[in-house]
């Protein structure tokens, strides 16, 4: 019962990653970055995996100490002055804090998009858009199709290489192996296109007047799931129009962390952002009684 949410209707999936990602990306509050990243996280946990959830993280601590690390370096606004360069540009204790949050944020939009991916799956995305933009929901599907595709094809054909000793040591021979490993993945994408290409034009797909099967009913669940999001992310949007949670980083770190206001605020926030996990949780305990009155 762990993946009940990725049973929710597409067009509430939809809206709710959407609002998701935006805050996430555009609410640089402290507080709110923190609770964004870890419900991102124990998001991608339950839907995805601790194994494919950690494999990811080899990839984005990196990136993310890394942004955290040229922030200070090119940006040099803020007014406390830490210490000079060895260029002479000022080193500021605002850009430091700045890219950390930056990075925390980065981090946890990544982490949003990796369950975005696994809940929005390419035939929820055509059956939102292929009546109104068939052209956007076959570009949609396929562009989020094409990362998990290309690295389940390059997987299959490395592990080919190795079986056949093509794969040896030495950086020459590791280059080599590396471009034939390449060469076959461009080929076998261009064959894939064109066949797709082909298979979708003889079934018709984007003429007028034709039909599409969609297996997807709105049930009472995806009503209430529905509501809850339009409620959350509509009273988030009001306070932070009213200035609630405001927080600046230049020229000089200012804020109100906590507050009554900015209280409500960040429950508002967490309830919204742990919204999958309290769906799974809420089926899972459903079921376990279900199976106890058995």
């Amino acid at each position: 019962m762990k993946d009940s949410f990725c049973k929710i209707h597409p067009i509430a999936g939809l809206l709710y990653f959407a609002a998701v990602i935006s805050f996430s990306m555009f609410i640089m509050n402290p507080v709110c970055l923190i609770v964004s990243l870890l419900c991102a996280l124990t998001n991608a946990i339950q839907l995805n995996g601790r194994k494919t959830v950690f494999f990811a993280l080899k990839f984005i601590l990196p990136t993310a100490l890394l942004l955290a690390l040229i922030n200070p370096i090119v940006n040099h606004a803020g007014v406390t002055i830490l210490g000079y360069l060895p260029w002479d540009n000022p080193l500021t204790l605002e850009a430091i804090i700045y890219g950390a949050a930056s990075a925390v944020m980065l981090s946890s939009v990544i982490f949003w998009f990796s369950s975005f991916n696994t809940v929005m799956t390419g035939d929820k995305l055509v059956y939102l858009f292929s009546r109104i933009a068939p052209s956007l929901g076959l570009v949609l599907s396929m562009a989020f199709r094409f990362v998990p595709r290309f690295t389940e094809q390059f997987r299959e054909v490395r592990t080919a290489q190795k079986l056949l000793g093509k794969e040896k040591n030495g950086f020459v021979e590791k280059t080599k192996t590396a471009v034939r490993v390449i060469s076959v993945m461009l080929s076998h994408s261009l064959e894939g296109s064109i066949e797709t290409a082909d298979s979708m034009k003889a079934r018709g797909y984007g003429l007028k007047g034709r039909t599409a099967y969609s297996s997807y009913r709105f049930n009472k669940r995806d009503g209430i799931c529905l509501a809850l999001i339009c409620v959350f992310t509509a009273a988030l949007i009001v306070l932070r129009v009213l200035g609630v949670a405001k927080y600046r980083y230049f020229p000089s770190v200012k804020g109100e962390l906590m507050g009554i206001d900015s209280i409500i605020f960040y429950f508002i926030y967490f309830a919204l952002m742990i919204m999958p996990f309290t769906v799974n949780m809420g089926e899972g305990i459903r079921w376990k009684r279900l199976q106890s009155a058995i």
